[in-house]
């Protein structure tokens, strides 16, 4: 088994689809891999780490492409890269497979058995896959951190010779993986946290960080497969919004993660909800980059609106290269390891596997994923 990883074709990205750990597991399985020059450079990372873990270093992307079975990557393939892959091969990377209709269009013409790795499916046994996940975990920690600097004020309560500095309060809407990572990082930075989600099951977990569950009653709500929120209907919106707006004017920092599964976000915090917060408050729009949860959110700016700053950075995760490298470089390691067969050093694919018809987009010259049919 051929695999090749090449270097992220992105200038902005400081991330890397694996590290030299995870490429010694993989030659220790049996695969043979090849690594393009330079791919670790942005990490500190000479190519002769690389090397002492069993890789064979390369200059010629080319090279890699023509003759690779496998192919891991962080971000999507550029469109012209996509002809320089070998027809039957399998690309594993994100791909953002709903709104980059050119690309996986691409990949099926190319004949790739593409694979999407924000479509691994929140199971038991593929946990260890889940990139999304472990990115998302980075992200929420990054929201709350870049707040912090952001706002003029500290967050624990401190006790003073000049008097006690009452804590910060933090508002976290959205209790998936980044909510919760938030929540804990705000939690123990001293600020007082409070958090809402549409999903009333969530409020145990809140409440085990240290933190208080906002109830709003919207009525029916509920889970969408994988554990995703469901999408409200425009009274829930509502009815929503107007029992926020206080917890909102109320708070120094409001940090929002609601994303819907392969839909634009929802729009959460309105014009008028900005409106009420206080001077120097700080919002972190997490779902900037698939729409904003956040009225007046621009996707890689910091708008300041009446004295609200609202921060629409995108790739937060990026922000703590290192460790976001080593958790997703982890996740394609335990995906290859799974299909890996040791007794005849292959790689078993089948498009019937659970995991992998909940994530394989293009196969046969086809687009194969149900979820993406029609789109």
């Amino acid at each position: 088994m051929n695999v090749f990883i090449p270097r992220e074709s992105n200038d902005q990205e400081e991330r890397i689809s694996m590290v030299p750990a995870s490429v010694e597991r993989l030659v220790k399985l049996g695969a043979t891999v090849l690594v393009q020059e330079g791919l670790g450079t942005r990490l500190g990372i000479p190519d002769s780490d690389y090397q002492k873990a069993g890789a064979t270093i390369t200059t010629e992307a080319n090279h890699g492409f023509q003759n690779a079975d496998l192919v891991f990557r962080l971000n999507k393939p550029p469109v012209e890269e996509i002809k320089r892959l070998k027809s039957g091969c399998i690309l594993v990377s994100y791909l953002n497979p709903f709104f980059e209709k050119a690309v996986i269009d691409g990949l099926a013409s190319a004949n790739v058995s593409a694979i999407a790795m924000e479509m691994i499916p929140r199971t038991t046994i593929a946990q260890k896959m889940d990139a999304l996940s472990s990115q998302a975990n980075l992200a929420g920690y990054v929201a709350v951190i870049i707040a912090a600097e952001r706002m003029k004020k500290i967050l624990p309560m401190m006790m003073t010779p000049s008097g006690t500095i009452q804590p910060s309060r933090v508002f976290v809407i959205g209790v998936g993986v980044a909510g919760l990572q938030a929540i804990a990082t705000a939690k123990r930075l001293g600020a007082r946290v409070e958090a809402f989600d549409t999903r009333p099951a969530v409020e145990e977990q809140v409440k085990s960080l240290g933190a208080k569950f906002v109830k709003i009653d919207l009525g029916q709500t509920g889970e969408a497969a994988g554990g995703y929120a469901k999408a409200l209907t425009e009274e829930q919106v509502q009815k929503q919004r107007e029992g926020m707006k206080k917890h909102c004017a109320q708070a120094d920092i409001v940090i929002t993660t609601a994303q819907l599964f392969g839909k634009k976000a929802p729009l959460i915090v309105t014009e008028e909800m900005v409106n009420a917060m206080s001077p120097g408050s700080v919002i972190v729009d997490l779902a900037v980059e698939s729409g904003g949860n956040v009225a007046g959110a621009k996707l890689d700016q910091e708008v300041d609106v009446k004295g609200v700053k609202i921060i629409g950075l995108r790739n937060l995760p990026g922000r703590v290269a290192v460790h976001a490298s080593q958790m997703y470089s982890a996740n394609l390691y335990n995906f290859f390891e799974h299909f890996w067969d040791k007794e005849t050093k292959k790689f078993k694919f089948d498009p019937n596997d659970e995991i992998l018809k909940a994530c394989l987009v293009t196969h046969n010259k086809e687009i194969c994923n149900p979820q993406l049919k029609g789109i």
